[in-house]
């Protein structure tokens, strides 16, 4: 009977049938691949709504707004300063216009460079908007190059009976009549263009060679090398503003002494506030450099400075060209 029971216990030897079931947890630890669907869409870095899509939907923002009452404050301060009202209304606005303008960058910085909602698409819109307000500008100066050559190629006679306003309002007579229609105007001494002009058009000249070599370094990756090249262009660009000081506060001629002077003045100077701008928009281009907000696939905030920098550069050839050379020829 012993045996008997020994002949039931002895099948035992189904276990290789239990432990060979293995293959259901196989077939259950296997399926990788749901885990690289996951991982794979990494395209909308920016938060969307439905399907996926490259561009950058901005959440509600105050600066529009806040920017058209800014603007809106500098003119009338600007409008009430020129007619003898009171100065603040002018400074409130500018300093409205100011505090916008580091708001809204700032948020531009923040969108590129924390939530890198900054997609190819989104740099394209931010390049076309760069280059029209380049070609703005352009328009800017063409007025004030259109009023220097109208003003030098058909000199007009100025009769002192028909225009006595002129006279007693910062306007000498001797300035005010032009009898034979002289370029450059009698009483006029113009600035010697291979004097300081020469210095000064060198030394920008040297910082559009400077300001490239930091592009490239960016485009490299060679951050140092962008960084050093970059410092470089501010100290050019400060030491070319302190030269055009210097040239204004020893010109032998004031704004209101003519039409010579004055397009002078008007082209020149709007020309050191564009450089003014470009000197701090390279400044706050080293400084994101040297916080590591630039990288050799995204820098489009510096290549913006550039671009204005190079337009900055081509101006002042004209300037150069046509005020202090050709325009400083007696005819």
């Amino acid at each position: 009977m012993a045996e008997t029971n020994l002949a039931v216990e002895a099948p035992t030897a189904p276990p290789s049938e239990a432990a060979a079931p293995t293959v259901p947890q196989a077939t259950v630890e296997a399926p990788t691949v749901p885990q690289a669907e996951v991982e794979a869409p990494a395209v909308p870095t920016v938060p969307t709504a439905g399907m996926p899509h490259p561009y950058h939907i901005l959440p509600p923002s105050p600066w529009p707004i806040l920017g058209a009452f800014a603007g809106g404050l500098l003119a009338v301060g600007a409008i009430a300063f020129m007619h003898d009202g009171p100065g603040w209304l002018l400074y409130l606005g500018f300093a409205a216009v100011i505090g916008v303008m580091v708001g809204w960058w700032r948020d531009v910085i923040r969108e590129s460079v924390v939530e890198r909602a900054h997609t190819p698409v989104v740099k394209l819109g931010l390049r076309y908007g760069m280059a029209l307000f380049i070609a703005s500008e352009v328009m800017f100066f063409v007025a004030f190059f259109w009023a220097f050559y109208d003003a030098s190629l058909f000199p007009k006679v100025v009769d002192p009976e028909m225009y006595p306003d002129w006279v007693g309002h910062g306007m000498p007579l001797a300035h005010a009549v032009n009898p034979d229609a002289q370029w450059p105007p009698p009483e006029i001494e113009t600035i010697d263009p291979f004097g300081l002009p020469t210095t000064m058009t060198l030394i920008l000249l040297l910082s559009g060679v400077t300001v490239t070599w930091a592009h490239h370094a960016l485009r490299e990756g060679h951050l140092r090398d962008a960084w050093q090249a970059q410092a470089i262009t501010l100290v050019l660009a400060v030491m070319f503003l302190g030269f055009q000081v210097f040239e204004y506060t020893h010109a032998h001629f004031g704004f209101s002494d003519g039409i010579f002077p004055s397009t002078f003045y008007m082209a020149t100077g709007f020309h050191g506030f564009h450089v003014l701008i470009g000197t701090i928009f390279l400044a706050v281009c080293l400084y994101r450099t040297l916080r590591g907000h630039f990288t050799a696939q995204s820098h489009f905030g510096f290549e913006a400075a550039a671009w204005y920098w190079h337009f900055v550069d081509v101006v002042w050839l004209f300037l150069f060209v046509s005020i202090y050379w050709w325009g400083a020829i007696p005819r």
